[in-house]
């Protein structure tokens, strides 16, 4: 009898255990992929630019400046003082028409400006030459507009309220007291200015600056 075959068992894959908690890594994606340069991934860190220091003009003595809520003065020494660990630097100003001596640090000199130029001054007188507005607003908040322009330090915006406010004639009847101290403030500002600039008279200044107005005549005629 013809012997049998033996048949090999084929032998079953043994179970792979399942493991628990193993976290297998995903591929990175294309855009994911570390880059070689190394804290290109980290934020950048941002620093706080610190404010350049403003340009600031500077002044020699004997010049004229503007200070807005003063008018203008002019520089009568450059001082230095030591205030704790810091030493300041600032001008004396000389106003004339308050008999007032100011004392501004040079880092603060923003709030003055120099006088105005030759042009600045013909456009004031052109300013001058043309008609009041007439507002119809409360008094109080007219003048309340008046005196912040008169404190601005803007020429122009000096020689529009003496202007508005001129009533062509020094009768004291024809405008009220808050409306005539407004006026005469505004027009002595003004005129310091121009008497800075046009290096002329205080006489012939308030002449030049009547007859803009249209003083001039009523003037002549009072006398």
């Amino acid at each position: 009898m013809p012997k049998k075959k033996k048949v090999k068992k084929v032998k079953k894959p043994k179970k792979i255990k399942k493991l628990k908690n193993l976290k297998v890594k995903s591929p990175l994606k294309p855009q994911e992929k570390k880059s070689s340069i190394p804290g290109q991934d980290e934020k950048p860190e941002i620093k706080k630019i610190k404010k350049q220091p403003s340009e600031k003009r500077t002044y020699n003595i004997k010049d004229f400046v503007v200070y807005p809520k003063h008018g203008v003065g002019k520089i009568t020494s450059i001082e230095k003082a030591t205030i704790g660990d810091i030493d300041i630097q600032f001008y004396k100003i000389f106003v004339e028409k308050e008999k007032l001596t100011l004392t501004v640090p040079i880092n603060q000199q923003s709030k003055m400006r120099p006088i105005s130029s030759i042009n600045q001054i013909n456009k004031c007188i052109s300013i001058l030459k043309t008609k009041p507005k007439i507002k119809r607003t409360m008094w109080s908040r007219r003048a309340q507009e008046y005196d912040q322009k008169i404190n601005s330090g803007k020429i122009y915006e000096l020689a529009e309220v003496v202007k508005d406010l001129n009533k062509n004639s020094d009768i004291i009847a024809d405008q009220s007291y808050s409306e005539r101290q407004l006026f005469e403030k505004a027009y002595d500002r003004l005129k310091s200015e121009f008497e800075a600039v046009l290096n002329i008279s205080s006489e012939d200044v308030e002449k030049k600056m009547d007859k803009a107005l249209g003083r001039t005549k009523i003037s002549e005629e009072m006398q």
